[in-house]
C-alpha cells in the first residue's frame, strides 16, 4: 500500500467513526416502505378470515396470537407523502384491520417468531422484529406490514435468531410511524422471552 492508499483509508475510516446512523429504525422503515411498494404490484392474498372467527386460546390471562391470525387480512400501507404537512396525521389504512384484530389492543398476549434484533445493549436484545418466518432474512423475500411485531425488552434478552421463540407482553395494535414512515401495525411491549419452538 502506498502513501495515497493509506491516507485515503485512514481519511474513509475517520468518516466512519463519525456517522451517526439510525439503523434500528432504518431497518423497520426499509421493511415498511419494501411492504408498501410491492403490496402495490402484487395482488392481495384472499384473506384467511377463518383465522379470524375462532377467538384465540387464552393462557394464564394472555392470548395466544399466531402469524396466522394477526396477517389472516389484506393490509396495504398507504404510500409516504414527503409533501405531507408535519402536524398533521398521515393515512394510516387502519380501516382495513378487521375490529376482532383491533379488539386485541392492550391485552395480555403470547406472540411465536423469528427474532431480527434492531437495538443491542450489552450483547442482549432490546429491540427487535418478530418476524412471521425467516423469508425476508433468507431468500429476500418481501413481508406484509402485518407480517412483523416490533417487540421491545425493558430487560434485554439473549440474541435467537434461527429459530421460534414465544415472547409474553402487552399489544398495541395500530399504525405506528417513525419519522414520517409507517413503521408497523404490531408492537408488543416486552415482559419475558417464553419456550424457543424449535
Amino acid at each position: 500500500m502506498d502513501f495515497d492508499e493509506s491516507r485515503l483509508l485512514a481519511r474513509s475510516r475517520t468518516k466512519m467513526k463519525t456517522l451517526r446512523f439510525p439503523f434500528p429504525a432504518l431497518v423497520i422503515a426499509a421493511l415498511a416502505w419494501s411492504s408498501s411498494v410491492f403490496a402495490a404490484e402484487t395482488p392481495a392474498e384472499k384473506p384467511a378470515e377463518d383465522a379470524l372467527l375462532a377467538p384465540p386460546e387464552v393462557e394464564n390471562g394472555y392470548l395466544k396470537l399466531g402469524f396466522e391470525q394477526l396477517a389472516a387480512y389484506s393490509f396495504n400501507p398507504p404510500p409516504f407523502d414527503p409533501a405531507a404537512t408535519p402536524n398533521e396525521k398521515p393515512p394510516t389504512g387502519e380501516e382495513q384491520i378487521p375490529a376482532v384484530v383491533k379488539s386485541w389492543n392492550g391485552k395480555k398476549a403470547i406472540i411465536t417468531g423469528y427474532m431480527v434484533p434492531v437495538k443491542m445493549d450489552k450483547g442482549l436484545v432490546t429491540e427487535f422484529l418478530l418476524m412471521r418466518n425467516t423469508m425476508s432474512c433468507c431468500f429476500g423475500s418481501v413481508p406484509n406490514m402485518n407480517e412483523w411485531v416490533v417487540v421491545k425488552m425493558k430487560k434485554g434478552v439473549q440474541p435467537m435468531m434461527d429459530v421460534p421463540v414465544a415472547f409474553y407482553g402487552e399489544l398495541k395494535v395500530g399504525a405506528m410511524f417513525e419519522n414520517g414512515y409507517m413503521t408497523g401495525l404490531y408492537e408488543l411491549e416486552g415482559e419475558k422471552m417464553g419456550e424457543v419452538q424449535g
